[in-house]
């Protein structure tokens, strides 16, 4: 893979997900990430044994950890003092992207800010990452992606079946953060390509609400206009095309079809399902018939759907010219033909040498998918980054240490 941020210096002061996805993100991409950690404790998310209703084994691979910190260099300082602050501001001068998600009232308090970073480095891409924006009476209110992104933005009400009277969870854990890493990963590209052609460099701003929102576009656009807010069917609504629905197989399994231009290929799914017969049959003859009879071919369908199991039900459909998908697990998409042929899973390897499958990061560069690393043990880079970053003596490190300022 062509490594579109070799060269690249990123410097992170940022916990759990959202923002540290996004510089995730960059390393994979050849960014050299530097990961300043809370001195006494590292990131919180280290902290974290159990999320949903699954639970972390304590082993030394943390998946959570290792989606959102991936070949990153760790140093653990204590930003609550000068002399932390002084190898922070050391680095800023050395970086090129500077990234937060620290709220407003604690970057002033560290002397974090854009002006502090910036007296540091004047050319230093400043980047902050949110839960409900920069500015408004809600900017020094912390906000996780269940907050922002989920339920404030629209997303959990757009999600939520009319047969349940309650909200539903998001569908993964850090669902909304890893979406927003996403965006803010295209919002410092940009930036650097900004700074690059005029000089300028730009503070990025990015939140979960406002990415939220953006994933909502479509559906809050079309409720102004129709003045009713975006919600789901009741389930088995007939939207008057049988071929956009899904189907349970006999294993238990499901597919979804959908071809929106259903009437168009109804001949074709018929001989695809042994169904020739429905080919010419009447109720199905011209569109108006076809849409009319919906639920009636829908029934139909899902009793041969229902009488073979997934695996004979992709073989039948492997050339049909129609839209379709399997709904597959979490486990599942892994072994996907296509995740496989395109490497949408990369391999990371452990300190202990054991191999451990990671998401890869979604845009590939030259046909390849980005590599990646496993995440820093908490400071494993830290002295490195003392000596051979900043230029630091032995001695002043060892008192430093000694002070704890330095991990």
């Amino acid at each position: 893979m062509t490594a579109v941020m070799q060269g690249i210096r990123v410097l992170e002061v940022a916990e759990h997900t959202f923002v540290p996805a996004a510089s995730a993100i960059l390393s994979d991409w050849g960014a050299d990430v530097i990961k300043v950690e809370p001195a006494e404790r590292g990131d919180a998310m280290r902290g974290i044994v159990s999320t949903g209703n699954m639970g972390l084994d304590g082993g030394a691979w943390h998946p959570l950890l290792q989606h959102s910190n991936r070949g990153k260099r760790s140093i653990g300082l204590d930003l609550s003092t000068q002399e932390g602050v002084d190898i922070l501001y050391k680095l800023a001068a050395t970086c090129d992207v500077f990234l937060t998600n620290k709220l407003p009232a604690v970057r002033s308090k560290l002397r974090i800010d854009v002006d502090d970073i910036r007296a540091a480095n004047p050319n230093i891409v400043y980047v902050r990452g949110s839960g409900f924006g920069s500015r408004g009476p809600d900017a020094d209110r912390g906000g996780y992606d269940v907050l922002g992104y989920w339920c404030r933005a629209g997303v959990a009400y757009g999600a939520k079946p009319v047969e349940f009277d309650s909200i539903p969870g998001q569908p993964a854990p850090a669902y909304g953060d890893s979406i927003g890493a996403m965006t803010i990963a295209g919002g410092i590209s940009a930036a650097l390509l900004h700074r690059e052609r005029t000089g300028q460099p730009p503070v990025v701003d990015v939140s979960l609400l406002a990415t939220g929102m953006w994933a909502m576009g479509a559906a809050i656009a079309l409720s102004h206009e129709l003045n009713h807010p975006w919600g789901q069917f009741p389930v088995g609504t007939d939207v008057g095309n049988p071929l956009v629905a899904t189907y349970r197989t006999s294993d238990g399994h499901w597919l979804q079809l959908a071809c929106l231009q259903g009437f168009h290929y109804w001949p074709e799914t018929c001989r695809v399902m042994g169904l020739t017969e429905l080919v010419d049959d009447e109720r199905f003859a011209d569109v108006a018939s076809f849409a009319a009879n919906s639920p009636v071919a829908r029934s139909i369908l899902a009793e041969r759907f229902a009488s073979a199991p997934l695996a004979e039900w992709k073989q039948r459909l492997g050339d049909f010219r129609g839209q379709w998908a399997p709904v597959q697990d979490s486990i599942e998409v892994t072994a996907d033909p296509q995740v496989i042929a395109n490497g949408y899973v990369v391999q990371a390897e452990a300190a202990s040498g054991e191999q451990h499958p990671l998401v890869a990061t979604p845009v590939q560069f030259d046909e390849e998918p980005a590599p990646t690393r496993r995440a820093p043990d908490f400071n494993e880079h830290g002295d490195a980054i003392l000596t051979d970053d900043l230029g630091m003596d032995w001695d002043d490190i060892i008192d430093l240490k000694v002070k704890g300022i330095v991990a």
